[in-house]
């Protein structure tokens, strides 16, 4: 009953926000339901500042639930959101665009590292913008984030500079595509690999369709974005030692994988196989994946609500021109690789 206390009216808050928030993203799909939410969020922390500080009686406040929602309940929506998995279409287009992919992972890594070094970014911002922009935008950012112990400004700024560049992505990627003479597969896979949000490669694929009247780069874009979408797992993973190695290191500590390992993350991994070979009905995993995309909506509506809307401002510059500078090297990166294989 304590733990129900704490948490309610913060939870009871996000899962406000957040039904707002879907319902908006459902009418604007281009923005989306967590841009929304943030967005949000943010609005009610710069109007009542005093509120996640506040205590009511009883000790009923809105603070332990909110946090509880931007941590425990984003890591049960990575969870659910395995459940749109099938590792046997990952295999079959993994062995496609796994080079692909190789290439612009890198190069987000690297452009993340040396442009945010330069520009005097925080580690934790670097990380996230990176990993958004290499594998799939918020969700890759939320399941980083806890990770790594990111700030919830630092989520923000990951997040809303992603979204900057999946809108722009959706506008010019069919036409570029168009020009240089890209087929359907090509841009597909461009699409598939250099756009950051599964929602905003759905949206390019989409334009492209109306474009040359069939649906064939949509379908194999979205099936690469997925593919693109597991590699969340080892990325996690390899962040996860890092991070606890270097702190024990700094600390004169004893390094415990056990400790640092992501456990949620093995729980995607099985939501995954469940969905694969099992014959799990394709509405229930389809409801499943909803709900965690629901939840990841509730945690950015936590995140907007914690988030210092002056650093965020101070920071924000800064942090666009390094997403546009992953964002392009990319786009740049893939389109390279692809004609060097002919596709």
């Amino acid at each position: 009953m304590e733990t129900i206390r704490n948490n309610f009216l913060g939870i009871l808050l996000c899962l406000a926000i957040a039904i707002l928030s879907w319902s908006l993203g459902k009418m604007i799909p281009v923005i989306g339901g967590p841009v929304f939410s943030i967005l949000i969020g943010i609005v009610i922390s710069l109007l009542f500042p005093a509120l996640l500080v506040k205590k009511f009686g009883s000790g009923w406040g809105f603070d332990t639930g909110v946090k509880f929602t931007s941590k425990r309940l984003l890591q049960l929506a990575i969870v659910l959101i395995g459940f749109q998995m099938d590792f046997y279409i990952v295999l079959t287009v993994g062995r496609q665009s796994l080079l692909v992919m190789c290439f612009t992972f890198a190069s987000a890594f690297l452009m993340a590292f040396f442009v945010g070094k330069a520009l005097k970014l925080p580690g934790n911002a670097k990380t996230l913008i990176g990993v958004g922009t290499a594998v799939c935008g918020a969700s890759a950012i939320a399941a980083t984030a806890p990770i790594i112990g990111a700030k919830d400004e630092e989520v923000t700024q990951a997040v809303s500079t992603i979204f900057l560049f999946n809108i722009i992505a959706i506008f010019i990627f069919p036409a570029l595509g168009r020009s240089i003479g890209l087929d359907d597969n090509g841009f597909g896979m461009w699409a598939g690999t250099a756009i950051n949000d599964t929602s905003s490669v759905v949206a390019a694929g989409a334009a492209w369709s109306n474009l040359v009247g069939n649906d064939a780069a949509l379908v194999f874009a979205t099936i690469v974005k997925l593919t693109r979408t597991l590699m969340i797992v080892p990325i996690t993973l390899v962040l996860a030692v890092f991070n606890l190695y270097r702190s024990k290191k700094e600390s004169g500590g004893r390094f415990s994988f056990v400790k640092v390992f992501p456990w949620f993350v093995i729980f995607f991994v099985a939501a995954a196989l469940i969905n694969t070979f099992t014959g799990f009905p394709h509405e229930l995993s389809a409801g499943l994946t909803d709900a965690g995309k629901f939840l990841i909506v509730m945690a950015m509506a936590a995140i907007g609500l914690n988030t210092n809307l002056k650093k965020l401002i101070t920071n924000g510059s800064r942090s666009i021109l390094l997403g546009f500078s992953c964002a392009l090297v990319v786009a740049v990166v893939s389109l390279t690789v692809l004609s060097a294989l002919g596709i």
